[in-house]
């Protein structure tokens, strides 16, 4: 995945006030008494003198703090209290686009933004009413709370089915026997406040065709609301009543105005309730606990307290009943308008009605995905269910989130303590998520992946986020890779992965969407006003993609022209093999020996080619024939020189491209006693031979890129040695897709310390994998004396990982991170379904 440290535990800013304007601009006018004596016209003069001279004095003063205000709004510079790298970027937001506001803002207001939890539904903005799901699991004998997304509680299955990202989610979560579907329905009506209405069906049944004993007993459900206002929300009633009484909770909201929340079921259920004030939810789970374990306690009952502290601002309710059931819960905004209609808009929300209108949203989800996918020729019903999973949990997986990044201190970053940074400005994000129970926050080199898929299903949606991540800038070009932002966010993560690095890039890979959607500008694949929207978001956009490359061309360069290295390896490390390089998505793929500043990266340089490449598209879409325009074309020029990159980096005796670095392998992890005879060994690094300049010699991943990059002429006898190392099952060839690095390695499956196993360093990712697929179908298409042979390998290769995909998914009911290179068997993050969702670009033969 997206950094090891991941692995290993693994909004916006308030605009400062302007300067208020002065109303009294003009100088009150001396009170001259006149004199009357014979000096009366003298003192006159005099006075009169002096004055302008002092008018015109604070004159001149006056438009100089004008002007100095003027620039200081345009070009912020550094105030003591902003350090540089906390400070935004000087240029209008991407989001305050004309097109993110009015309808399509309000049109996402609601939605299932809480992808950490097993069902979360929250509004787009900082502090909101946030809704979500909890129920009592059974294992071994012993109750268990489920609420989070963890695989400790060994869930069979769980994950969206079907997810349209705006307004529709059909979900399925298999506990031990019990299966769990839940329905979420998002609905504008008149009447409705701001966002409308959603609601949401519970339909909790048995997975076995007969309910044994155990099942047939009383299961627990527990649906909360919370205000992260602290606003106090209302209990509907001290008994609550499924059939005639369906009033839940009452509350409002300054955005929404009124609103009420209804339960109804045709079963019989019995609903209690508790009432909390507290700042903080992320904890909300442990404050339900508390609650039944001291009734257990006291009455020897497992129901809530039907209690509340006062003024709450989260309410609990506990449904119970007897398996099967089925509830509906409807909420409804903007009870205090004239006319509100609430008992038409609930009925709507509930019963029959609402079941029409999810059987209609699951056809016209089946009819677009056929639109934009276009599988039925092309796969089994099994591949259907994969790729209908992998867009569902993709839309159903993004969520929005709002806080403040911790940045490591300038000149500070290897102090040791996690204590040494200071925060980015208060900023929002709205974003996909690699993984629900592992990952459910924003990645950056993760995003440009999940948008290949993303802008294919919802254009909107796609910019939306791009959006949000550019205006993540700060004022020299830097996007922290990782977003935790806010409690909830924070509570997933441990303490030594939260702070950022300023001096860390990752890879650029939102210019992978950026330049397909250039593409699809210069080929009219889009309506007229989605073309309207790409081209206004570009232009916008232009300064800060402009912005993030220099970043990179400055900070990321290598001491050869058109070279770079990721920084942020560790050069005094005494305990990796070889000095993992986080910042590059791929870990501990293996690089130089002994980190330097001679590094040379490949994979980085062919980032950078298709950020200058994406670029110059830009301008040459807004004909910007100026002085940046022609860099660009300068930059591609000179990335994509064949003969340069051949010197920089081929190996001309074996035909495969490498790093160049201080490397020698000569390096193992050796036993190092500690104390006496009976403490623990660990494993220290341990140099046999001077490390000297030159090309690092692991074929994998990296060697790849300039193939995928597509930098090698179709004609050339290299391009023959890159299928022979893709096709040579010795090397990287496996039954189930592509090993990261080959058989031959000498760091192939070597673990990095004596706690990290390896990552990078053998197991198959579909991200890579697309890429490189994506290179063979265009290979195939090109004239050339290897384009019969590039076309048997792509076909090979989909059919494997298309087979494995689908096979693993079959079995185990989810998408994996990884995939063993042995067996294909699923590995790493399972409800992996950021890039391993790929794989339906994959069936559907799309790429970039």
């Amino acid at each position: 995945m997206a950094g090891r440290g991941r692995r290993s535990a693994r909004g916006r800013i308030k605009p400062s006030t302007d300067p208020g304007e002065d109303d009294s601009t003009g100088h009150k006018k001396p009170n001259l008494k006149r004199r009357r004596d014979g000096t009366r016209d003298q003192s006159l003069i005099r006075i009169f003198n002096v004055n302008v001279k002092f008018m015109l004095g604070l004159g001149i003063l006056a438009f100089l703090i004008i002007v100095y205000v003027i620039r200081t709004l345009i070009n912020p510079v550094e105030v003591a209290d902003r350090p540089r790298v906390v400070t935004p970027f000087p240029a209008p937001k991407v989001m305050n686009l004309a097109m993110f506001q009015g309808d399509h803002r309000e049109s996402l207001y609601w939605g299932t933004y809480r992808p950490h939890v097993y069902l979360g539904i929250r509004a787009r903005t900082p502090q909101s009413l946030v809704a979500g799901l909890m129920w009592i699991g059974k294992k071994d004998g012993r109750y268990f709370m489920r609420h989070v997304c963890q695989d400790s509680d060994e869930l069979r299955k769980y994950g969206w089915t079907h997810h349209n990202g705006r307004d529709f989610g059909h979900q399925v979560l298999v506990d031990q026997e019990m299966m769990l579907r839940t329905s979420f329905l998002k609905s504008k009506r008149e009447g409705s406040g701001y966002g409308g209405d959603w609601a949401l069906r519970i339909d909790m049944q048995s997975e076995k065709s007969t309910m044994d004993e155990d099942l047939s007993s009383t299961t627990h459900l527990f649906f909360y609301l919370a205000d992260e206002d602290g606003n106090a929300l209302s209990v509907g009633s001290e008994i609550i009543d499924s059939h005639d009484n369906s009033l839940l909770a009452t509350g409002s909201r300054a955005e929404i105005g009124g609103w009420q929340l209804h339960l109804k079921s045709m079963d019989d259920l019995e609903v209690h309730y508790s009432g909390f004030k507290t700042p903080h939810i992320h904890n909300l789970s442990d404050l339900v606990q508390q609650n039944l374990g001291a009734q257990v306690r006291k009455f020897g009952r497992l129901l809530l307290s039907d209690s509340s502290d006062d003024s709450p601002n989260i309410l609990v309710f506990q449904i119970s009943g007897r398996i099967r059931f089925r509830t509906d819960i409807a909420f409804v905004s903007g009870t205090n308008n004239k006319e509100p209609r609430v008992g038409d808009r609930v009925n709507s929300l509930t019963g029959v009605m609402l079941t029409n209108q999810l059987e209609e949203k699951q056809r016209e989800f089946d009819r677009k995905f056929e639109d934009c996918f276009n599988l039925a020729d092309k796969s089994d019903s099994d591949s259907m269910i994969v790729g209908k999973a992998a867009i569902g949990n993709m839309l159903g997986g993004i969520g929005y989130f709002y806080g403040q990044s911790k940045i490591s201190q300038p000149g500070k970053s290897n102090v040791k303590t996690h204590d040494n940074f200071i925060l980015y400005w208060p900023a929002e994000l709205y974003t996909a998520v690699p993984s629900r129970p592992f990952f459910p926050r924003g990645f950056l080199w993760d995003e440009g992946f999940h948008q290949l898929l993303i802008w294919r299903w919802d254009i909107r949606i796609c910019l939306d986020i791009v959006g949000h991540w550019l205006d993540l800038m700060n004022i020299d070009g830097w996007i922290p890779r990782e977003q935790i932002l806010g409690a909830e966010a924070l509570s997933k993560v441990p303490e030594e992965f939260v702070v950022q690095h300023p001096t860390n890039g990752n890879p650029p890979t939102l210019f992978l969407v950026l330049h397909e959607l250039v593409d699809g500008l210069k080929k009219n694949k889009f309506t007229a006003d989605e073309s309207k929207d790409i081209i206004s978001f570009l232009d916008r956009a232009f300064v800060r993609l402009e912005g993030w490359f220099h970043w990179f061309n400055i900070t990321q360069s290598g001491k050869q022209m058109g070279s770079y290295f990721w920084h942020g390896r560790d050069n005094m490390t005494t305990r990796e093999l070889n000095p993992k390089t986080l910042s590059s998505g791929l870990d501990d793929y293996p690089r130089a020996s002994h980190p330097s500043e001679d590094e040379r990266h490949l994979d980085l340089r062919c980032w950078m080619l298709l950020a200058a490449d994406c670029i110059h598209s830009i301008a040459e879409l807004f004909e910007k024939e100026n002085k940046a325009g022609k860099e660009y074309g300068l930059t591609v020029k000179l990335l994509s020189d064949f003969e340069i990159l051949n010197q920089m980096h081929l190996d001309h005796g074996y035909g495969a491209y490498f790093d160049f670095g201080n490397h020698t392998e000569k390096v193992r992890l050796k036993e190092m006693e500690v104390g006496n005879n009976y403490a623990p060994q660990e494993l220290v690094r341990e140099v046999l031979e001077m490390s000297e300049l030159r090309l690092v010699p692991h074929v994998g991943y990296v060697s790849l890129f300039p193939f995928m990059g597509r930098i090698i002429p179709s004609e050339s006898w290299i391009l023959e040695k890159q299928l022979d190392l893709i096709s040579n099952r010795s090397i990287l060839w496996t039954d189930y897709g592509l090993r990261s690095l080959a058989k031959t390695s000498t760091l192939y499956m070597k673990r990095n310390t004596e706690h990290d196993p390896p990552y990078w360093r053998g197991p198959i990712w579909m991200n890579m994998n697309y890429m490189i697929l994506s290179a063979l179908h265009h290979y195939s298409r090109e004239d050339g004396p290897h384009r019969e042979r590039a076309k048997v390998i792509y076909n090979d290769l989909r059919n494997n990982l298309i087979r494995n995909v689908v096979r693993n998914y079959r079995q185990t009911g989810f998408l994996w991170e990884q995939y063993d290179q042995k067996k294909g068997k699923g590995k790493g993050t399972r409800l992996f379904t950021g890039w391993t969702s790929l794989v339906l670009l994959i069936m559907a033969e799309v790429y970039n």
